[in-house]
């Protein structure tokens, strides 16, 4: 088994990937030594997302990050580098987000030597072939026309939301882009966005594990080789005001319901107002928790769906992610009710069943019980976010994009321990409401969906099996809950046109 130190001496010994330019400055990296740690981590964070796609190449950002982690190299056809890390045990990918590109990899130290230049190479000399660019916009527009529209009814009613929420703003389309600006990107659209964005001012890299002292000195030398350039900065985006219920329906043969809610929040983490907030929303609906208050109301006591969850913060992939993903920071958050497939007949039940609960822990807030149950739940839940040191490296590069002196992590746990039941409440009546929202629905008959939705008429429910009295009165307290939706802030779209252009 090789030493660290034979692993160091030998990356010192290598020439540099790529020569010419200044050395990056080491103190600007994000380091996250873990002495006992046999593998290395890299998380090699660009300042550049899907806020950067000029008009008519929505999608721009991902293809460019897919082109770099999952194409050809200078040096390496695609299938040769696949050869060369397979024996490692390890590779590398892009995640590409709204503002954050970050290149990342893992390998065991016996490993490091070989897979170094493999990795380094990625980024700094890709090939840039039209036949891996045909390749990864394939799959992205089957992403777009296939899987999103036909084979993930919640996934696209998140999408929907998402655009609707921030439509006329740099984050008005998702990291995927659109059907139209993928099938528009050209290899020299993939060329100048590359030299524009991946350059020496716009890269913070991060390493976490155990690296000896030669690594970060030997990346500062081999980053130096990137183009130089500052891009120009994109505004904060400032999404229209909702007045009012909006919907959008999205007209579906589905054999269920997927709905999505929610509405624009200007609040970061890292703020004691935030972490409040977080106390109020895990109870309310803590992704993939049964505990939560929707997933007991609409899953445990009427068993419509899989579940039910609320977000202070956008949370992409949440349909394969148990814990909240890293690297998708950004400068304005939506709160989102997730409400997974239900029956086709049930549809309007539980939105109102959503939206009534919401709407009693705004008016009313958290209870004393409530508030001291899931705060104690949260300082030891946080301790599963990150329990790797790649996990925990993502979080350090988010800490840097947040301004978070020290850790949100430990912030978390701390403010857990501060935070009072007064402030909860407080955060509550600022930052949420209910009477301007957003609402994206995948459903079939979606014309008859929007007349019962307007008209208000009420939506009974049956069940196969006896339910408790107690849920049946509640039940017809639901049926009949006020949900205030103009016609024209309705609008009905056929699904071949949704995330088209």
């Amino acid at each position: 088994m090789k030493t660290l130190a034979a692993v160091c001496l030998v990356l010192a010994l290598m020439p540099a990937v790529m020569t010419g330019g200044e050395a990056l400055d080491t103190r600007t990296f994000v380091l996250l030594p873990v002495k006992n740690d046999p593998t290395v981590s890299f998380r090699i964070w660009f300042k550049v997302g899907s806020q950067n796609d000029p008009k008519g190449k929505e999608g721009l950002a991902q293809i460019t990050g897919m082109m770099l982690a999952d194409g050809s190299t200078k040096h390496n056809s695609y299938a040769a580098i696949k050869e060369h890390l397979y024996p490692l045990a390890a590779g590398y990918m892009a995640s590409v987000g709204t503002e954050m590109t970050v290149i990342n990899g893992r390998v065991h130290n016996d490993n490091l030597a070989a897979y170094y230049p493999l990795f380094m190479d990625a980024i700094l000399a890709p090939a840039f072939l039209q036949e891996d660019l045909d390749r990864i916009k394939s799959q992205a527009l089957n992403m777009l026309e296939t899987t999103l529209r036909y084979a993930s009814d919640e996934e696209l009613g998140k999408a929907v939301l998402y655009n609707d929420v921030f439509a006329g703003t740099p984050y008005g389309h998702i990291v995927a882009g659109t059907v139209q600006g993928v099938r528009s990107i050209t290899l020299d659209d993939v060329k100048s966005f590359y030299a524009t964005h991946y350059t020496r001012e716009n890269v913070v890299p991060g390493i976490g594990g155990g690296y000896g002292p030669e690594l970060p000195a030997r990346i500062a030398a081999d980053l130096g080789g990137l183009p130089s350039g500052a891009p120009a900065a994109v505004p904060a985006p400032e999404p229209r005001p909702i007045e009012g219920l909006h919907v959008t329906i999205v007209d579906k043969d589905a054999p269920a319901t997927a709905i999505s809610m929610g509405f624009p929040m200007h609040l970061l983490r890292g703020t004691r107002e935030w972490y409040a907030l977080a106390i109020a929303n895990s109870w309310l609906g803590e992704h993939r928790n049964q505990s939560s208050h929707l997933y007991q109301v609409i899953r445990e006591r009427r068993g419509l769906n899989y579940g039910d969850y609320s977000y202070i913060e956008n949370f992409p992939h949440g349909g394969s992610l148990q814990m909240p993903p890293q690297n998708a920071s950004r400068r304005a958050q939506l709160f989102e009710m997730w409400i997974r497939p239900v029956p086709l007949e049930t549809g309007q039940f539980a939105l109102r069943a959503a939206l009534r609960e919401f709407k009693h822990l705004v008016d009313n807030g958290m209870t004393e019980g409530d508030f001291h149950l899931t705060r104690r739940f949260l300082r030891n839940y946080v301790l599963h976010y990150a329990p790797t040191t790649m996990g925990r490296l993502g979080y350090a590069l988010d800490d840097r994009f947040y301004g978070i002196a020290g850790s949100h992590l430990e912030l978390f746990r701390k403010m857990m321990g501060e935070i009072t039941l007064e402030e909860v409440n407080a955060a509550i009546r600022k930052h949420w409401q209910y009477g301007n929202m957003q609402i994206a629905v995948i459903t079939k008959n979606a014309e008859a969906f929007q007349q019962a939705l307007v008209s208000g008429t009420p939506s009974p429910i049956t069940y196969k099996n006896a339910k408790p009295e107690s849920v049946l009165r509640e039940d017809k307290e639901i049926e009949v809950f006020p949900v205030p939706v103009k016609k024209e802030n309705v609008r009905v779209v056929k699904v071949t046109g949704v995330l088209e252009q």
